[in-house]
């Protein structure tokens, strides 16, 4: 496993992050695609979470040497603090979550996370069901309409980090968002955040422009998700005649990992085998002939060419070529 650090050296991640999303047999992630509504409604626990093939995955984790752990939903949460406590990793490791029901279009204005009580109390909740003392990393992921309803949104959510931090309920926080550049520098720019969260793709790569130098020029991390574009990538290839799915997802994962400034991928895996096959695109990111081949064939599709002027103009970057 290769390594970065986090907040001038003060923690060790491994550059391959496990996301908690499990999976249902046409490939969907659980929980969103069952009950949307009820997955990111607080308190609200799946079942079959963290069952015998997620501890399987977990600990081909550990035999990795992965020790960063990604969740979202509670069902997450709760099934990774049951299998931690069942499978006690063999070294330290570190969890990012989200305060739930707060983030993102979740909560308009994402008005709650800028409540100090609240947003502790969110956090204390979720440790509970991490079986956790402190929380590593808070993500916190907001959408522009927050500091359009509240020019001092921004100053509330740094302070609101300190206080956390100073309480000893988190370690670090990360910097997320769906609105597009403007809002990642605005985030950035705040000096609260120890890393960002995006998604970053052969498809998607607008951040390199600013986001990302931004980012790096203030000591943060970079964290890479959606490498398979939620699935679609798969379409794409298929349409630019692309059979070979693992040759497909070892291209981009590898193309995504050796991107300039990219510190880590989140990965999901439905099995070991999943889990070892991204993990070794990610740590040897030297693509071969053939996997060269494929991300220009990918590129010349139409479907990917109207998927990327579609996510550019979301991003508010110019689509370019990649």
């Amino acid at each position: 496993m290769d390594y970065f650090t986090l907040d001038n050296g003060q923690a060790r991640l491994s550059r391959v992050i496990l996301g908690g999303h499990e999976y249902l047999p046409s490939g969907a992630s659980r929980g969103f695609n069952e009950d949307f509504a009820r997955a990111v409604t607080p308190g609200e626990i799946f079942p079959g979470f963290g069952g015998e093939s997620r501890r399987a995955v977990l600990k081909t984790a550990y035999d990795l040497g992965i020790n960063v752990f990604d969740v979202t939903i509670d069902a997450e949460k709760e099934a990774l603090g049951r299998n931690l406590a069942e499978m006690p990793p063999p070294y330290e490791v570190f969890v990012q979550t989200r305060p739930e029901g707060m983030c993102y279009g979740y909560d308009p204005g994402n008005r709650r996370m800028a409540d100090l009580a609240q947003l502790r109390a969110e956090v204390q909740r979720g440790l509970k069901l991490l079986r956790r003392e402190r929380l590593d990393i808070l993500n916190l992921g907001i959408l522009r309409d927050a500091r359009d309803q509240d020019p001092e949104f921004l100053a509330k959510l740094a302070s609101n980090i300190t206080a956390l931090k100073s309480e000893g309920l988190i370690r670090f926080a990360a910097a997320d968002t769906f609105s597009g550049e403007e809002t990642f520098l605005a985030l950035i720019a705040t000096g609260a955040f120890a890393s960002i969260n995006l998604n970053f793709n052969v498809a998607e790569d607008f951040a390199e422009a600013a986001v990302i130098p931004a980012a790096r020029g203030r000591g943060m991390a970079v964290v890479a998700r959606e490498a398979f574009m939620k699935g679609g990538l798969f379409p794409l290839g298929a349409e630019a005649g692309i059979a070979d799915k693992a040759l497909l997802a070892r291209s981009t994962m590898r193309w995504t990992a050796a991107r300039p400034g990219v510190d880590a991928v989140i990965v999901g895996a439905d099995t070991p085998e999943h889990l070892s096959a991204n993990a070794a695109a990610i740590l040897a990111p030297r693509p071969s002939e053939a996997e060269q081949a494929a991300l220009t064939a990918l590129r010349s599709a139409p479907g990917f060419i109207d998927h990327r002027r579609r996510k550019a103009a979301e991003f508010g970057a110019a689509a370019g070529t990649n």
